[in-house]
């Protein structure tokens, strides 16, 4: 469909970021600390990545203005498409609405499709492509569903004459011929902060399981492999069980309980992306379990179980950012620029873990919802 939008339930998102618009501080990119800043959790415990109010606000950073760069049209088209439909990606979405706004407060008119699945797919995200190559596309953007599977063919585009780039949670593998990236650079990273958290608030010691996400998804697949080396780290801490919930809570859950059952004094929960700790939460719940959750990002019900103890912390991604700078960069790809100065290669977006004390906060600023 082509994008002048607002999809999928999430009204209420929308009128909070206008009205924040105003008032929301600048984040520079960080990755779960505020230096010289240190709080505790529910227990007393001293924790990083959690401060101020100011600083859980910046976590998702709503105020953005296009730079100065002129385009050399007046009308682009582009297509991006991504792994699956989920809330996650319709807060992408809204950056790239607003960054589509203030472009035709210039006069320059943006339209775009923004398409997927219902269920991750690397062979859906194929021919996906194959059939956004016979459009006339100014860029067309992948939130790369398997990296192996999915970068030959972005390289067989770009040697077509296709101006391809990355953007989201997933770039395409080392080596890719895609101009340039715009999204989560650190996954890898992103993994070990949360399982460090997780082994801290655990003593480190115990038996964890890891929930990865979509099989081959490179932002799913590093931050297991963070978990994974974070673990290593520490003699009495020990994975049972790794599982692929395929960014489906239903599948979290089941597969949750099914690890329950296996290991009913399982520790913790390692979960990789924003489905599985809502699928975790709702089988810790039901069990009665002290399982300890970590996990990522800002899915509406995990910030309630945040709040209420059940997750321990998770990364939220500041997807607004994600989607706006994917606008702007595409327009710049469009007319023929290269990395450099008017854009990175790569563009590193934030990623900030809060705690218990932040869910109140961080539901009010994206859902009115405290």
């Amino acid at each position: 469909m082509k994008y002048s939008f607002i999809k999928n339930g999430i009204t209420s998102f929308v009128l909070l970021a206008a009205v924040f618009l105003s008032s929301c501080s600048m984040a520079s990119s960080r990755i779960a600390s505020d230096e010289g800043k240190v709080s505790t959790d529910s227990e007393g415990e001293a924790k990083t990545g959690s401060a101020s109010t100011d600083f859980v606000s910046s976590a998702v950073d709503f105020n953005h203005e296009l730079d100065q760069y002129k385009p050399k049209k007046d009308r682009y088209n582009f297509y991006f498409t991504y792994k699956t439909v989920h809330p996650w990606w319709d807060a992408v979405a809204l950056g790239m609405e607003d960054a589509q706004r203030q472009y035709l407060e210039r006069g320059i008119t943006i339209t775009y499709e923004y398409m997927a699945p219902d269920v991750a797919s690397a062979e859906d995200q194929k021919k996906r492509l194959f059939a956004a190559k016979a459009g006339d596309f100014d860029v067309i953007g992948v939130d790369v569903a398997d990296d192996a599977i999915i970068s030959p063919i972005l390289d067989e585009m770009v040697d077509s004459g296709i101006k391809v780039m990355t953007f989201s949670s997933s770039d395409a593998a080392s080596g890719c011929k895609r101009i340039a990236y715009v999204g989560n650079t650190h996954n890898y990273e992103d993994g070990k902060d949360l399982t460090e958290a997780l082994c801290k608030k655990l003593g480190y010691k115990g038996k964890v399981a890891i929930l990865v996400g979509s099989v081959g998804a490179p932002c799913h697949e590093d931050r297991a492999k963070g978990a994974k080396a974070t673990i290593a780290e520490y003699p009495d801490m020990e994975i049972v069980a790794t599982e692929y919930d395929m960014d489906s809570v239903d599948l979290a859950y089941d597969l949750t309980m099914k690890i329950l059952n296996d290991y009913p004094n399982l520790d913790g929960i390692i979960c990789c992306n924003m489905s599985n700790p809502v699928g975790a939460a709702r089988a810790i719940t039901e069990r009665g379990s002290n399982t300890v959750i970590v996990g990522m990002d800002h899915d509406q019900e995990a910030l309630h179980y945040l709040k209420d103890g059940t997750i321990y912390c998770l990364g939220v991604q500041d997807c607004y950012s994600i989607g706006f700078d994917t606008i702007q960069t595409a327009v710049k790809i469009a007319d023929g620029n290269k990395p450099g100065v008017l854009f990175q290669e790569k563009t590193d977006e934030a990623t900030t873990v809060i705690y218990q004390d932040d869910a109140s906060i961080m539901l009010d600023i994206l859902y009115g919802d405290d």
